[in-house]
C-alpha cells in the first residue's frame, strides 16, 4: 500500500490538493478542497496511486470494475487494468444512476466499486445499488480520497489511497470570511451535494 506522505506528497505535486477558501458542493466553506482530476491528468501518478488500490483487492476474486461517472472513470479504468479485469461506469440518466451504452454486471458477478473521492459516499451507493439489484456481489469499494477521513462505510471492505478530513463550516461562521481572507471561490464540477 501507498504511505500516506508519499500519497499526499503526489496530490499536492499534481495540483489536486488545493489550499485557499473554496466553497465545496454542499455549500460550506474549506481551506482545503481536493481536484482528482488534476491528478488523473498524470498517468504516472494515476497509475502509482490506483496500483496500491489495485494491489489491497488482488486476493478478492474481482472479476468486473464498476465506477460512477465522471470523476471514477479513469480510476475504475486503471485499477481494472492492473488487476486483468473489465471495467464499465455507470452515468445519471434523468436524474438517475444507471447503466448505458451496453454495460452490465451479471448474476454472481464480484464487482469492485472505485471512485475518485468521496465525503459522503453517494454516488458509491448509487453504484453499489446497481451492482446488487443486477444480482452483482460487491467485493468492495476503492477509491483515491477519501475526504471523510474514514468515517463513510460501505458495509463492505473500503480502500482508499489517502484519507483525511477537510475541515468545513457554514459560510455565516467561516473563519477565513471573517478574517478577511480572500473571497471563496468553488473550483468543483457538480451543483449538488451527492458525492
Amino acid at each position: 500500500m501507498i504511505g500516506k506522505d508519499r500519497a499526499e506528497w503526489i496530490l499536492t505535486e499534481s495540483g489536486a490538493l488545493l489550499t485557499g477558501h473554496f466553497i465545496l458542493t454542499s455549500g460550506r466553506h474549506a481551506r482545503q478542497y481536493m481536484q482528482c482530476a488534476k491528478v488523473l491528468r498524470r498517468p504516472d501518478f494515476a497509475g502509482e496511486l490506483c496500483s496500491a488500490l489495485a494491489e489491497a483487492f488482488g486476493g478478492d476474486g474481482v472479476e468486473l470494475v464498476a465506477a460512477p461517472a465522471m470523476g471514477g472513470i479513469i480510476v475504475g479504468y486503471e485499477i481494472a487494468r492492473q488487476l486483468g479485469v473489465p471495467s464499465v461506469f455507470a452515468e445519471r440518466e434523468n436524474g438517475v444512476m444507471t447503466f448505458r451504452r451496453g454495460f452490465a454486471v451479471e448474476p454472481g458477478q464480484r464487482v469492485l466499486v472505485a471512485e475518485d473521492v468521496i465525503t459522503t459516499g453517494g454516488s458509491v451507493r448509487e453504484v453499489i445499488a446497481l451492482v446488487e439489484a443486477a444480482g452483482g456481489i460487491v467485493a468492495g469499494v476503492a477509491v483515491l480520497v477519501d475526504r471523510s477521513g474514514g468515517a463513510v462505510g460501505f458495509g463492505v471492505k473500503k480502500t482508499a489511497a489517502y484519507t483525511a478530513v477537510i475541515e468545513s463550516f457554514e459560510p455565516e461562521s467561516c473563519p477565513l470570511c471573517a478574517a478577511g481572507a480572500a473571497p471563496a471561490v468553488k473550483p468543483g464540477s457538480r451543483t449538488s451535494p451527492q458525492k
